[in-house]
C-alpha cells in the first residue's frame, strides 16, 4: 500500500478555533489572577526586586 504525502502546511479550522479558545482561557486566567490581591502583591515585589536590581530601591 502506497501513502501519498500530504501537504499539512497552515492548520484546519477546527485547530484555529482550539487555539483561539485556549489563548482566551489563558488571557482570562491571567487578568484574574493580576488583577486580585495576588497580582497586587506579585507585580509589587516584582517592581521591588527590579529597582533594587537597578540600585535604586
Amino acid at each position: 500500500m502506497t501513502t501519498t504525502p500530504r501537504d499539512e502546511r497552515g492548520i484546519t479550522t477546527a485547530e484555529y478555533a482550539v487555539g483561539t479558545a485556549a489563548g482566551a482561557g489563558f488571557a482570562a486566567l491571567l487578568y484574574k489572577l493580576l488583577t486580585g490581591s495576588f497580582g497586587d502583591r506579585l507585580l509589587g515585589r516584582l517592581f521591588d526586586h527590579v529597582m533594587s536590581l537597578l540600585g535604586i530601591g
